[in-house]
């Protein structure tokens, strides 16, 4: 399986903070099912930059480093980029990493508390550029969690969203995860990525989340969720279920009845 999101590399952000960190998550990614990573360091969140040039560097070394160890890994370099007012010129500049080679998909974080206002203008300057922008972990974004149906109108204009799988998992608590069944019931997530951050509180519960997402809706839901990591990883088209809000997803399945 492709994992799109994981903090991996060492030392850069809040994920690995050593090389043995590095290679423990490695290991139990391998064990969680996944052959191709995402490293997706945070750049630009007010805490931690990590541009370009560092990120590839840094994940030719650990490649590098399981290699020699044989662990069976492939990486990718790419970044979490939190939502900011200089992102097309940074685009403009190169000084970005996509998700794929054809720089068709890009990975945006908004903000812990909040959504900026100025997100729908940017979102469309993306998509004139042939940029679909990939909103992460939306399920923990308090906005979000106070109005889910805020997100709808991004995905309604072509964004996709990423949900994580520790979310949706339980690691979060149970009213992330109830967020989580929610969301994807309105089709507003599109994708189920790790964003693991270690291997304790904040790692990978790939075969879990995915193990849930084939009872809780069936296995050609969890093979569609696949398919679309793999056509955002290569660049190519994905189709999209036409998102809902969530209200109508209680009233359609009878969620929450007393």
């Amino acid at each position: 399986m492709i994992d799109l999101h994981c903090h991996l590399l060492p030392g850069v952000d809040d994920g690995a903070r050593t090389l043995d960190d590095s290679l423990a998550m490695a290991q139990q990614a391998v064990a969680e099912g996944i052959s191709h990573i995402l490293v997706t360091p945070h750049h630009k969140n007010g805490k931690y930059l990590n541009p370009k040039e560092a990120v590839l560097e840094a994940t030719t070394a650990l490649q590098k480093e399981l290699d020699d160890r044989g662990i069976g890994l492939t990486l990718y370099p790419s970044q979490e980029i939190r939502i900011n007012g200089d992102l097309m010129d940074d685009i403009e500049n190169e000084d970005i990493l996509f998700i794929d080679e054809e720089q068709r998909y890009l990975l945006i974080e908004f903000p812990t508390l909040s959504i900026p206002a100025y997100t729908e203008q940017l979102f469309f300057k993306l998509r004139q550029q042939g940029i679909t922008p990939v909103i992460v972990h939306p399920e923990r974004n308090q906005a979000i969690i106070d109005d889910p149906n805020i997100l709808l109108p991004f995905i309604e204009r072509g964004a996709i969203a990423q949900l994580t799988a520790s979310s949706y998992a339980g690691a979060f608590g149970k009213d992330i995860a109830k967020l989580s069944h929610q969301l994807i019931e309105a089709n507003l997530v599109h994708i189920i990525a790790s964003d693991a951050h270690n291997t304790r509180g904040r790692g990978f519960h790939y075969k879990q989340a995915f193990a849930k997402l084939e009872s809780e809706f069936g296995s050609e839901k969890a093979v569609y969720f696949r398919q679309n990591a793999k056509d955002i990883f290569n660049g190519d088209a994905v189709h999209t279920e036409a998102p809902i809000s969530v209200s109508q997803t209680k009233k359609r399945f009878g969620l929450f009845k007393r």
